[in-house]
C-alpha cells in the first residue's frame, strides 16, 4: 500500500474485480408443499373422520403451526374440496375421453368401467374419501351431486347398450349401474397397491365379472 495509506485507482479495480460470495441458499420448510400437504390431510380425513379432524390436528401431523398450514389452504374446507375434486375430476374425465365418446354403446360402456377401476386405484385415497362423505356440508353435498350425475351418465349408457342388444336388458339399467359400482366402490376397502394385483389386472378382472354378468348370451 502507498504511503499516507492511500488506494490507488489500479488497486481499487482489483479489489472491485473479485467477485462477492454467493448468498447461501434459504431453507424453507422441509417436505411440505402444497401437494403433499393435501395427501396427509385425506389421510388423516379417512383416519379420524372429516368432522372430526381439527385444523390443530392437521398441523400436528404435518409438524407446521397452523399460519403455516393456512398459507397453503385458507380453510379445512378448501382441503376438502380440493381433495374431492382430485377423485371427481378423474371420474368425469373419464367421460370425455375418445373411448367413452367413440364406438358402440357396449364398447364405450366397458371402456367408463375399466378406465373407473384404473382412477380408483391410482387416486385410491381421494376416492376412499369421496366415498365417506355424508352430505353434512355444502362441499360434501356439492361432491354427491357430481357422484350421481356421473352415475346418470353410466346408467344411460346402460340403458344404450340394452337398446343395441349387447347388455342384457331384464336387469334394469340404474340397478345394474348400482350394483356394478357397489362392487368397484368396495374395491377402496380391501385393494393394496403393493400387492400382487395391478390397478390393470384387477380392471380386467372387474371387466370380467361384470360383462359377463351382464352381456347377452
Amino acid at each position: 500500500m502507498p504511503r499516507g495509506g492511500r488506494v490507488t485507482s489500479c488497486q481499487t479495480e482489483r479489489v472491485s474485480d473479485v467477485e462477492a460470495p454467493a448468498p447461501a441458499p434459504r431453507r424453507g420448510r422441509p417436505g411440505y408443499d402444497r401437494d403433499r400437504i393435501l395427501e396427509v390431510a385425506v389421510d388423516v380425513f379417512i383416519e379420524q373422520g372429516y368432522d372430526a379432524t381439527s385444523v390443530a390436528a392437521l398441523a400436528a401431523r404435518l409438524g407446521l403451526s397452523k399460519s403455516a398450514l393456512y398459507h397453503h389452504f385458507a380453510s379445512k374446507e378448501e382441503l376438502l374440496s380440493v381433495a374431492l375434486d382430485e377423485a371427481l375430476g378423474g371420474l368425469e374425465g373419464v367421460l370425455r375421453e375418445e373411448g367413452a365418446t367413440q364406438g358402440t354403446p357396449g364398447e364405450r360402456l366397458g371402456y367408463v368401467l375399466e378406465r373407473a377401476v384404473r382412477v380408483l386405484v391410482e387416486k385410491l385415497p381421494y376416492v376412499t374419501l369421496l366415498l365417506r362423505v355424508r352430505g353434512n356440508s355444502d362441499v360434501e353435498r356439492a361432491a354427491l351431486e357430481r357422484r350421481r350425475a356421473f352415475d346418470h351418465e353410466v346408467t344411460a349408457l346402460v340403458r344404450a347398450a340394452q337398446s343395441e342388444g349387447s347388455v342384457r336388458a331384464d336387469i334394469d339399467a340404474s340397478v345394474a349401474t348400482r350394483l356394478t359400482f357397489g362392487m368397484v366402490n368396495s374395491i377402496v376397502e380391501w385393494y393394496r397397491p403393493a400387492g400382487s394385483e395391478s390397478g390393470a389386472d384387477l380392471a380386467a378382472d372387474v371387466m370380467t365379472v361384470v360383462l359377463d354378468g351382464l352381456r347377452t348370451r
